[in-house]
Order: C-alpha cells, then structure tokens, then sequence
C-alpha cells in the first residue's frame, strides 16, 4: 500500500523527524488559508500515488497566499499522469543550501533491510544508481542487532562526497565540527526510518530530498512509504484504505471489492489462472507467441465455481481484450468447479469474446465434458492452448 505524501509526513513527524510546516486543502479556499497561516512562500504539490509528479507539473510554488490560490485553482481536479487530484498538500518553501537522499528498504535477495544514503537528493535515485552506482552507500541491516545511531553514522561516512570531505579535512590537520553535526544529524534520521520500517511493516521509507536548510536542521522536504499489504491486519488505522487505492484501475478497484487477486496490464489477451507462478508463466509464454497480456488474474487455489465467473467475466470487461486463455492445474481447485464458472461467465456476460481453455487434474475429464457441451474446446498442453489464443484473435481482429 502506497501512503501519500502528507500521510508518510505525518509518520515522520511521530518517529521525530523534521517536515515542513503546512497542511492538506481540498479547495483553493483551504489554500489560501494554510498559506495565510504560514505567512511565507509556499509550495503546493499534488497528492497522487505516482513518481514524477514534479516534471509533470504536479508541484508549484507561490509568492503569497493569493497567488496560492489561483495555483490550487488550475491544479485541484485535473489529471496528472492519468491520476485525479482531490487534494494539495501546502507547505512553507524551505531555503535549503543542500539535498541529501535517504531511505530504508528491503532487499529481497539478502532477506534484510538495507539503508541507502546519498549526498545527491533532490534527483531519481534510479538516475544517480544508472550514472554512478558508487555514489549510493549501502548497509545491509542485520535484522536480529537491529540499526545503531553508531552504525548510521558509519554509513553516512561513506557517502562519497562526505567522505572525500572529511580526508582533506584529515589531510589539512583540521577538525571539521560543522560536518561532524551533519554526520550525526543525516545518522539520526537514517536510524528513526530503521525504526519507521520496522514498527509500520514498510517496504520502502524514502526521503528525497533530505533538505539542509539554511539553520543547519535536517528536514524531510518530500517521503514516500510503501507498506506490506501482508501485514495490514496490524495496522488498523489504514482499514478503510484495504478496498480502495488511489492508485488502482476501475477493474483493479472492483477486483479487490470482490476479493480478486487482480493486475492491470497494457495488452490484448486476457489471462486467468490459478496460482501465480501459473499465471506469470502463462504470460510469459503468450509473450513468447508475440502476444502481450491485458491482466494477471490468480483465482488462487480451491477457487469455486462464483469465483471463476466473477474472475472471468472481469477480465472479459476490458474493452482492450480481443480473447482469453484459461489455464489451470486442478489439485484442491476442481476442473468442473473452474468449467462450471466459465460456462456461467459466458452465460451471464453480454460481451462475446474467443476462449480457450487449458486445464488439468482433479474432476478433469468432468470439466472438460461440460465445456466441450458447451461449445468451449479444452486443449491438453499450454503450447497448444497459447497458439489457439492467438489464433482467435487475430480472427477476431480481421
């Protein structure tokens, strides 16, 4: 689960990290009067759930609180890289004299978190990694001793441009103070988004930039945080966000209504499978054949008939669709429970598209009987199935 900006902030400043001052207007109004309040230029940036905001011109800058209203004006309910904006967040502009990056996130390989840290804030962190991997320093975090204010500043130490600083510092036999703080100050923050991560169940906590200001203070000028969806049940303050992301397709919304495990995709053939190494490699496979997938959709394991039809007749309502391949290894999911939900999925849909089906294991031969009845050729093997699909559609397309 994504978390804006202004919710991810609001973490921090419960961890004790610095953000800008400011607030949340729904209305170039309510603009106007968190810019009144804070009595200073103000940036207003768009609440979506997408990188790149800020080229896309998702983030503005106002002189005073007049002016920030006429920019709430042209920013609230538009669309910005294909998300609607209901909401503004409204903050100070700060002076900042540098942009560091920060994060903690997990590396699936080790299996631990790892800190990253960077004196090029400001900018992707995909961009800088492309360009100069080595100015990133990582720590990967053992999960049993957990992450030290020491251990955080060892690693900001690292960062390249730090410590090239501190060797001349070395070289010309002066003590840096100034630095010093700043190692201890960026390790402060890097420890409590250790912390944040672990005590939220995050996959990611990100602050880019992490803004020095001209006092001197180290302040979270944007943060992003991704949360497990696995782990949602111990955090029941985002229970109302578990049916609706901002961040989800029409399809994608109305899959997890229904308790689908459901991904939109950019192609033409629907896929339905069960078990997601299934699924990913029909897709793979469709791919192979010079096809490209419209969705993902696992109907999970011991999926009954209901599911199998509300899952297909999702997939076959995306107007992109040409045809759909159903693939499925029957074990504790019944083949005439997954051919019973098809035949009522195309009984019950008014949109007529090709199918092929692919499908063995338990009640096999029952299933397939009751599609062949039906009009539905079953094939033996996914090769056969995946060419037969793409045979459909192309006669579907002519």
């Amino acid at each position: 689960m994504k978390l804006f900006e202004f919710e991810a902030k609001q973490i921090l400043r419960k961890c004790g990290l610095a953000t800008p001052r400011g607030g949340v207007a729904s209305s170039p109004g309510e603009a106007v009067a968190i810019a009144k309040e804070l009595g200073t230029p103000v940036v207003l940036k768009a609440q979506i759930l997408v990188a790149g905001r800020g080229k896309a011109g998702g983030i503005k800058f106002a002189d005073d609180a007049e002016a920030a209203g006429k920019v709430a004006a042209g920013l609230i309910g538009t669309s910005i890289k294909g998300c609607r904006v209901d909401k503004l967040l409204v903050e100070e502009k700060l002076d900042i004299s540098e942009q560091f990056y920060a994060s903690v996130t997990i590396d699936r390989q080790a299996r631990r978190y790892v800190a990253l840290a960077s004196a090029d804030g400001g900018v992707d962190i995909e961009q800088v990694a492309a360009e100069s991997s080595a100015a990133i320093a990582r720590h990967r975090i053992d999960p049993s001793a957990g992450f030290s204010q020491s251990e955080a500043e060892w690693l900001v130490e690292r960062i390249p441009k730090i410590s090239q600083h501190m060797l001349k510092s070395v070289r010309e036999k002066k003590v840096d103070r100034y630095l010093k703080t700043d190692v201890s100050a960026f390790g402060s923050v890097l420890a409590a988004l250790f912390c944040l991560a672990t005590e939220y169940d995050a996959e990611l906590v990100e602050i880019n930039p992490l803004a020095k200001v001209a006092s001197g203070e180290f302040v979270a000028a944007d943060a992003r945080i991704i949360l497990d969806d696995n782990a949602l049940f111990r955090h029941p303050e985002f229970s109302d966000r578990g049916l609706s992301r901002a961040d989800d397709s029409p399809r994608e919304a109305e899959a997890r209504r229904q308790d689908l495990t459901y991904v939109d995709l950019s192609g033409d053939i629907g896929i339905v499978g069960n078990g997601a190494g299934l699924v990913m490699a029909t897709m793979d496979l469709i791919r192979l054949h010079g096809g490209e997938p419209a969705n993902f959709l696992d109907i999970g394991g011991g999926a009954q008939a209901e599911v199998i039809n509300k899952g297909l007749t999702l997939v076959m309502s995306k107007p992109e669709v040409k045809a759909v391949l159903v693939n499925v290894l029957g074990g504790i999911t019944r083949c005439d429970e997954v051919a019973r939900g098809v035949i009522e999925a195309l009984n019950g849909t008014g949109t007529k598209k090709p199918i092929a089906v692919r499908m063995m294991g338990t009640n096999e031969k029952e299933g397939t009987a009751m599609l062949q009845q039906a009009g539905v050729t079953v094939y033996a093997d996914m090769e056969t199935a995946a060419n037969e699909i793409m045979r459909l559609k192309e006669r579907q397309a002519a």
